[in-house]
């Protein structure tokens, strides 16, 4: 199948065609910053010419942050920085530099916090602060309008108020930044607790916390804006209980049978603005899709819904017929807007569906996704239409009908078929085609577990395919960089953090379960020693030293000293990358006998165990590595002709077995660690082990089933 015409991200710049390109910004891999090259602001990227300027200048910094996907980013950037009398009032009075978040999470998350502070609630994008030239915030804001509405003041009127009060009251404003920057230090925990004082069912602690905020009818958690909180539903059904498995299959349904999915060409959407999961946001990110497709994948092995495994078949095809490079990585999103308007290249006007479809197709596409119903899209030039979700059961729509489920089933996918053709005819949502170290890992080791489950090996070889192209353009000298383009060229050597390391680590891992190798080992073993050495809180004038705080930082050790050295253990839209780390290094530790990346997990463990307790349901990834740590996890590892693996495969792969690494290693493979050195022979047979002590061997499939589904730990 051909790949849709998206337009470069770049494409999408409200700015005169006219005005010479800023070089400063079009020399840029970010293609949100490119958006913003022909703006009439002298905008610089976040760089030492810029910080060098504000200080011997003395002006204030104007920092936007944003990224290429966001509606309201394109908004602004329309009203405002593409307006000369604004532009005129910024390059008068401001150091103005734009930050592209996607490439720069570690200036995204410190001023994320910052504007929590100041304002007392949640940020967003784009986020718009104005810095003292050290870089220590004055005013935090996010979208500001180009006249007052809303109970928003003008853009214009906050940049004369904040610049007079610069001329005015500098050394006053100076003196409060310093203070606040010893508020925003105070956000970092530094009180382990002792290991011996762990909560003791970790799973359970955050299973009640989420049961208060969940919505029975609706699925989710909260009123909306409702987010997937993929974290979240990995730990219900890893926790497993009738009320676990309720809250997270309701979820999971209700999100795959709303607008929150695209019911035609796959995906998800990165939130709904409605408690119903029907209108959503329409920009499409590649770590949404990557999260929701593993725990999709999780999901169909736990309950055999013919609906996941429908939602994971889509999603895995959208990933690669629209978001992989031809050079194999993933790019990072779709735009929420098409031809200026949000949602125009999903939403379908009256009429236009039913000129499109035969009357067979009609009568069961119609009722199906709510076409026969009023509309229930409102906003811009497609007020009045269609966001297509499931309104009534394929089943039901087939008795009505007197036909078979099959039957209906095939008038729907070549309904489905015929609109999707029509809308590619549309102008499409621009691509940011950026590859993202992280958010390809996350979205390789959801290919990868997806393949398994389902055994689609052409998943696993578009994973290995961005993983081959990560490794060999994002992996230097034992560092790992943040991003380039899809050629492998990157605009300035921006390192990778603490996320992407983790993620990188966790994908290695589920690697070696898809296809065992030395190679991949040794690799995720670079990666671990790359994290503990780069990250890890310790004493650096003596790294033999025990960590004095324990916990990784966000940044490397040799990072831009910035306003605040960041250690988030708190799951946001990506699941937190201290979370991660501490799960893979226990993983990998009890595969290679590396005790120093053992500790450093349950530095980790210690560091977050006051903050998780206070707000369990946001620390998912902490809490779930806390629970492999308590109840380290049996491997089970296959050893014999790699031709006899087939059937072994197919009995294990479809299972929800996350607390059970299968590792399959064939004869001949040569310097295996000790804990995976177990005899070859001409047959295949299975070993259960935790550290270096085994169960007799198993020679038969159905033996090893039996001894999987019995409790109890390896002795």
């Amino acid at each position: 199948m051909s790949r849709p015409p998206h337009a470069a991200a770049a494409a999408a710049s409200p700015s005169p065609a006219s005005r010479p390109a800023n070089p400063r910004l079009s020399r840029e891999t970010s293609p949100y910053l490119c958006q913003h090259a022909d703006n009439p602001v002298d905008w610089y990227p976040w760089n030492a010419e810029a910080l060098a300027l504000a200080r011997t200048t003395a002006r204030p910094i104007l920092l936007s942050i944003g990224y290429s996907a966001c509606h309201w980013c394109h908004v602004m950037a329309h009203e405002s920085f593409a307006d000369t009398a604004t532009a005129a009032l910024m390059n008068a009075h401001f150091v103005n530099i734009k930050v592209d978040r996607e490439e720069r999470p570690d200036l995204d998350h410190i001023y994320q916090t910052a504007h929590q502070l100041m304002t007392g609630r949640p940020g967003g994008w784009p986020l718009t602060l104005f810095l003292t030239p050290a870089g220590v915030p004055i005013y935090a804001g996010t979208y500001f309008p180009p006249r007052p509405r809303h109970g928003l003041p003008a853009f214009a009127d906050v940049l004369t108020s904040i610049a007079n009060a610069w001329q005015q009251r500098r050394e006053e404003i100076e003196a409060r930044g310093r203070q606040f920057c010893r508020v925003l230090a105070h956000t970092l925990p530094d009180t382990p607790t002792e290991t011996r004082d762990f909560i003791d069912d970790p799973l359970s602690l955050a299973v009640t916390d989420l049961a208060h905020a969940f919505d029975p009818r609706w699925g989710g958690f909260g009123a909306a804006p409702k987010f997937p909180h993929a974290s979240d539903l990995d730990l219900l059904l890893l926790a497993g209980t009738p009320a676990a498995l309720s809250m997270a299959t309701t979820t999971l349904t209700r999100m795959a049978d709303g607008g929150l999915f695209d019911q035609l060409g796959g995906g998800f959407y990165r939130y709904s603005v409605d408690e119903r999961w029907q209108i959503p946001h329409f920009e499409k990110m590649l770590y949404d899709n990557a999260l929701l497709l593993r725990v999709y994948s999780d999901a169909w092995a736990v309950t055999g819904d013919a609906r996941y495994r429908e939602i994971v078949v889509a999603t895995a095809e959208w990933v690669m017929r629209e978001m992989q490079s031809p050079s194999g990585g993933y790019f990072a999103s779709l735009d929420a807007d098409a031809a200026g308007e949000e949602g125009a290249f999903y939403v379908w006007p009256a009429g236009e569906i039913e000129a499109l479809l035969s009357a067979e197709e009609a009568a069961v596409a119609l009722p199906h996704w709510g076409l026969s119903g009023p509309p229930n899209f409102f906003e811009g030039a497609a007020a009045g239409g269609w966001h297509l979700r499931v309104a009534t059961p394929l089943h039901a729509i087939a008795d009505d009908l007197g036909i078979s489920p099959q039957a209906a089933r095939q008038r729907l996918d070549s309904a489905r078929d015929t609109l999707r053709a029509a809308r590619a005819r549309r102008p499409a949502p621009a691509r940011d085609e950026k590859i993202l170290a992280g958010w390809n890992a996350l979205m390789v080791e959801a290919m990868l577990h997806a393949a398994r489950v389902f055994g689609r090996p052409e998943w696993a070889q578009s994973a290995r395919r961005a993983y081959a192209f990560v490794r060999q353009f994002l992996w230097r000298d034992r560092r790992l960089y943040a991003a380039c383009d899809a050629q492998g060229q990157a605009s300035a050597a921006i390192d990778a953090c603490l996320d992407d390391y983790a993620y990188w680590l966790a994908a290695t891992l589920e690697l070696l379960q898809e296809c065992y190798s030395n190679e991949d080992l040794l690799f995720a073993s670079a990666v671990a020693d790359a994290l503990v050495d780069a990250f890890e809180d310790r004493p650096q004038s003596d790294p033999s030293v025990a960590p004095a705080h324990a916990g990784f930082f966000f940044t490397r050790h040799d990072h831009e000293a910035l306003i605040l050295r960041p250690k988030p253990a708190h799951d946001n839209a990506t699941p937190a990358g201290n979370g991660v780390a501490a799960h893979a290094l226990l993983r990998l530790g009890q595969l290679c006998g590396e005790t120093r990346w053992q500790a450093a997990a349950e530095g980790v463990l210690a560091l977050f165990h006051e903050p998780a307790l206070h707000s369990p349901a946001g620390f998912a990834s902490w809490l779930m590595a806390l629970h492999e740590w308590q109840r380290p996890p049996s491997r089970v590892v296959i050893r014999g002709p790699a031709a006899y693996f087939a059937p072994w495969r197919a009995a294990l792969n479809g299972r929800y077995l996350s607390s059970w690494p299968c590792l399959f290693i064939p004869n001949g493979t040569p310097n295996l660690p000790p804990a995976l050195a177990l005899p070859e022979s001409d047959h295949v047979n299975a070993w259960v082990c935790a550290g270096v002590k085994c169960l007799p061997a198993i020679s038969g499939v159905a033996a090893l089933l039996e001894a999987l589904s019995k409790p109890g730990k390896v002795k």
